[in-house]
């Protein structure tokens, strides 16, 4: 019988848990949870029998591959995978997976609040501005890009986007409302707003630099729901020391971020914690998909999500 780990230090929702369980044990497998566990330690004695491991942001590194050793895939609940060590998974000859598009519809949502948050001064009772007519760019446009597009077009704003995705089919920026562009420079020369959602790669990280955001008004807005490696973050302070007017919100802290708070105020704004795919919708989503992933990949050798080669 093989065997299935959920290893969570943050678990999943109980309704996601019992999905998981259910979907599973419904394959035949055992199921085996590890929630909340604090030493490394644990994660690698509880990996040693399990064919399919299922985490959330959990770090699945060289040594928890090597701990592993009948392991045959690991998902990755959630759309980005940079917590999956993909050399060791391949050098191994395990299929990492993630599950794209399951908190799309969380971050895509989460990227308006952060607007709202910022166009209306935090709610302090000074006079804000509004969306409708504003431009917003989409740098990316993945599953979540098309749900913020959809969005926006429902707040009338004009959108914008730049993805290779859209280069390749251009009908595709007409079927979601948007106008597509031909470079990341003319995406900021065009818009006020930019909503970041692409992944951290040796192209993406620090990308977002001086050049590219001094493209953006005096009133610029960025929202980083992707990752904060893709923020060229001593650019940031400069630029939103240049321009007073400038705002920056994401859910994933800048490694400067009490530096930001401290000379920004609210135009610095970061959540708590990454609160992209906090929602209990978009929990079990993921649960569920990677419980389906890892029982295909078993049963089926089914590789539809792989990240690795």
């Amino acid at each position: 019988m093989a065997k299935v780990l959920v290893a969570t230090e943050k678990p999943f929702a109980k309704e996601a848990v019992a999905g998981i369980k259910k979907i599973v044990e419904g394959a035949g497998f055992e199921l085996a949870l590890l929630e909340k566990y604090t030493d490394k330690a644990d994660l690698l004695k509880a990996v040693a029998d399990v064919e399919g491991l299922i985490v959330r942001s959990d770090k699945i590194t060289a040594d928890v591959i090597e701990a592993a050793k009948k392991l045959k895939v690991v998902v990755r609940a959630g759309a980005g995978y940079d917590n999956l060590d993909l050399a060791a998974c391949s050098a191994k000859g395990v299929v990492a997976m993630n599950t794209p598009g399951q908190n799309s519809n969380a971050v895509a949502e989460l990227v308006f609040g952060f607007l709202l948050q910022l166009t209306r001064n935090g709610f302090d009772g000074t006079a804000g501005t509004e969306l409708k007519g504003k431009k917003i760019g989409l740098h990316a446009f993945g599953h979540i890009g098309k749900i913020v597009a959809r969005i926006a077009n429902g707040f009338g704003m004009e959108v914008y986007a730049f993805s290779p995705s859209l280069a390749r089919n251009p009908a595709l920026g007409k079927e979601h409302g948007v106008i597509a562009v031909k470079n990341p420079e003319e995406l900021y020369d065009k818009c006020e707003i930019i909503s970041l959602g692409m992944p951290a790669n040796a192209d993406t990280k620090e990308s977002i630099n001086y050049d590219l955001m001094n493209r953006l008004p005096e009133h610029g807005i960025i929202i980083n729901t992707a990752r904060k490696e893709v923020m060229n973050e001593a650019d940031l302070v400069r630029i939103m020391t240049e321009k007073p007017k400038f705002r920056y919100a994401t859910d994933i802290a800048a490694s400067n971020q009490a530096e930001l708070v401290e000379k920004f105020g609210k135009r610095a704004f970061s959540s708590v914690k990454k609160m992209g795919a906090q929602t209990s919708e978009a929990n079990i989503n993921a649960g569920l998909a990677s419980a389906n992933q890892v029982v295909n990949l078993i049963k089926k050798d089914d590789r539809t999500y792989q990240v690795n080669k």
